[in-house]
């Protein structure tokens, strides 16, 4: 089909099919997002948060593995579909050992620890094991090996559930900030362009204030006046990203609104705001869409910040900053990996998203 025969969006949507890069980082931030949203089923450690403890193998390197002697707690709960999406209560305390053996009706353990002085001996009765009559059945169902593909973090954790749900984070901020930066930027930069005169003046004179401010700053500032918490961070984050989209909707508004199809729709008598968001917005959409991708990257280094300096998500919900703040001393004791794997996972969602903004204005760039 020709491309004079074909819709705008049509031909947009060949143009970005033709980049390699931009298809390549659109289809891994849906993989990314598919992960977060499903991040409990697919986490070796699905307790809330992945917040399972075990001090005596803190800080080990990935693909360490380890003997798990699961004792059940006298807790009953039901799986519902929440805990899918929001986690699992813990019903076992896991216990790190070297070795066992089985002694008639009971199991004497070595506790897993690095210093042979404080190895522990310790046993356990198969009473201890509710619902099993047999040691051997305890032996098959609660002893098992178990493998940590990242490594632990500085408590024993398993630092691969902990970045997956953690990415639940970053991906949220990302959206929640954007869509807020979308709804406040094109109301203000749509009135000022639109309206001009005493209007536009005072708008831009509220975006050059804003604008003046370092972003980080006036995020703590925010955050600070919220409080400290998870969707503070989310709206405090939205809140300084709008003016940059107000200022590029202000400018295509002006290059736009003396053109003829609004022109006929004075004529016809329509309202303003009716122009401004049937007429006007529609026409302006591709460098806003490209703005936002742009936003997206920077609210996910924005809460990285943040949570590095201890206002971003608190403990214990994992994100990929906090991660990176809890462990960035390691770097110099030996142990970069504690640090650079958060670090990683940060850049490449940064880089997907920046890469795909790039694709986005090519394929929406109508003078090519």
């Amino acid at each position: 089909m020709n491309n004079t025969t074909q819709s705008l969006t049509a031909i947009a949507l060949h143009k970005f099919k033709k980049n390699f890069w931009g298809v390549f980082s659109f289809a891994f931030i849906v993989i990314l997002l598919f992960i977060s949203i499903f991040a409990y089923v697919l986490a070796p450690d699905n307790s809330e948060n992945a917040n399972q403890m075990h001090l005596s193998i803190h800080s080990k390197p990935p693909g360490f593995n380890v003997t798990m002697l699961s004792i059940p707690l006298d807790v009953k709960q039901k799986t519902t579909v929440e805990n899918y999406f929001l986690g699992f209560p813990n019903t076992v305390t896991e216990v790190a050992i070297e070795s066992y053996k089985v002694v008639g009706n009971t199991i004497v353990y070595v506790e897993y620890n690095d210093e042979p002085s404080l190895k522990m001996v310790k046993e356990i009765d198969v009473k201890s094991f509710v619902g099993q009559s047999s040691i051997a059945s305890v032996e098959q169902k609660f002893i098992k090996s178990r493998t940590f593909y990242l490594g632990t973090d500085k408590y024993g954790r398993d630092l691969l559930s902990r970045m997956l749900i953690g990415s639940r984070v970053s991906i949220s901020i990302g959206i929640v900030a954007v869509l807020i930066s979308l709804v406040v930027g094109i109301f203000f930069g749509a009135i000022g362009g639109y309206f001009g005169g005493k209007v536009d003046a005072f708008i831009m004179w509220l975006v050059n204030i804003i604008w003046s401010i370092p972003t980080l700053l006036l995020v703590i500032a925010i955050t600070l006046a919220l409080g400290k918490g998870f969707w503070q961070v989310f709206v405090a984050v939205g809140l300084t990203m709008w003016v940059e989209v107000a200022r590029v909707v202000r400018g295509q508004v002006i290059s736009v609104k003396e053109m003829q199809y609004v022109t006929a729709a004075r004529a016809l008598g329509f309202g303003d705001f009716r122009i401004i968001f049937n007429h006007i917005l529609p026409n302006i959409m591709a460098p806003v869409i490209v703005i936002s991708a742009a936003n997206f990257a920077s609210a996910i280094l924005v809460e990285s910040g943040l949570s590095f300096l201890g206002l971003g998500a608190q403990p214990p919900i994992p994100s990929w900053g906090s991660i990176i703040k809890d462990h960035y001393s390691y770097i110099i004791l030996g142990k970069p990996y504690l640090a650079m794997v958060p670090g990683i996972a940060i850049m490449l969602l940064t880089l997907a998203f920046m890469m795909m903004g790039n694709a986005l204005r090519d394929a929406l760039d109508v003078k090519e």
